[in-house]
């Protein structure tokens, strides 16, 4: 299911998912909107209409203004696509926001009640909701000299429902250790901008995304960091159909779901 380049923006479904459930909605890129039973959290958002010289070619799927105050703004790293300071001086939550170490410096003025400022593996409780930071294979910093900025994916966890959100990465063995240490339910996966102008190997391609997610152990994956902005030189729709190819190729086309910006997916 694929949005029009200039597809509607959508108002968020304000109601909770059922107890035992979670509602995930896409925004683009590499922002969600999860909803559970009783929490809320927004990763890395992003509504920006430019990334540098590179136009957004899809709309956010929701209103950024019509979206209510979540219990936590969790941000994966200090790269402008993920964290972006005009989307999150509007967004408001409860507990505040979560960076890697080395990032609360980028965030202090921005509003939000607390800064968290977390390294690999350190887990946070908000009454019964779990966040876990987890390992990558990128880089952190925001600009040449700021190497000093951590990186990396966070699993969500509340009511019996698992969410790892990836971050950034190109594939490496922590996926493995991160399926040992935790039941995933779902992971969210980069797979576009593997055919990166500069050459470094911190993307992943589709297959590579297949492999992590099966070194996971997680029962669904659902794609992400593709279609958005043309951060790399593949074809628009290379990505998408290069994961689906895969997922046939290894029996596990049922565990995919492709998303349309907006449209939120209860599991």
């Amino acid at each position: 299911m694929f949005r029009r380049l200039d597809g509607d923006v959508l108002e968020p479904i304000l109601s909770p998912p059922d107890s035992g459930k979670v509602r995930i909605t896409w925004i683009g890129h590499a922002s969600f909107f999860l909803q559970f039973a009783g929490h809320a959290v927004i990763v890395d958002p992003n509504w920006a209409k430019w990334h540098g010289p590179v136009k957004r070619q899809r709309q956010p799927g929701l209103n950024l203004h019509g979206v209510p105050e979540v219990d936590l703004v969790l941000v994966t790293h200090a790269h402008f696509d993920h964290l972006h300071k005009p989307s999150l001086k509007i967004l408001k939550a409860r507990e505040g926001i979560v960076v890697p170490k080395g990032s609360r410096s980028l965030v202090k003025r921005l509003g939000f009640p607390a800064i968290h400022e977390v390294e690999i593996w350190d887990s946070l409780s908000f009454d019964q909701l779990e966040v876990i930071h987890t390992p990558s294979h990128h880089w952190g910093a925001r600009f040449i000299h700021d190497t000093h900025r951590d990186y990396g994916g966070y699993i969500v966890r509340t009511g019996g429902k698992s969410v790892f959100h990836c971050g950034d990465s190109a594939y490496f063995d922590g996926f493995k250790e991160i399926g040992k240490r935790y039941e995933i339910d779902i992971a969210l996966m980069p797979i576009g901008a593997y055919e990166s102008p500069s050459g470094r190997d911190v993307h992943m391609n589709p297959e590579e995304a297949v492999r992590a997610f099966v070194d996971l152990g997680a029962k669904l994956l659902i794609p992400m960091h593709y279609g958005t902005f043309p951060l790399g030189n593949e074809p628009h729709h290379e990505p998408v159909e290069r994961l689906l190819m895969e997922a046939d190729r290894l029996g596990i086309s049922e565990q995919i779901l492709i998303p349309e910006e907006g449209v939120g997916i209860e599991w």
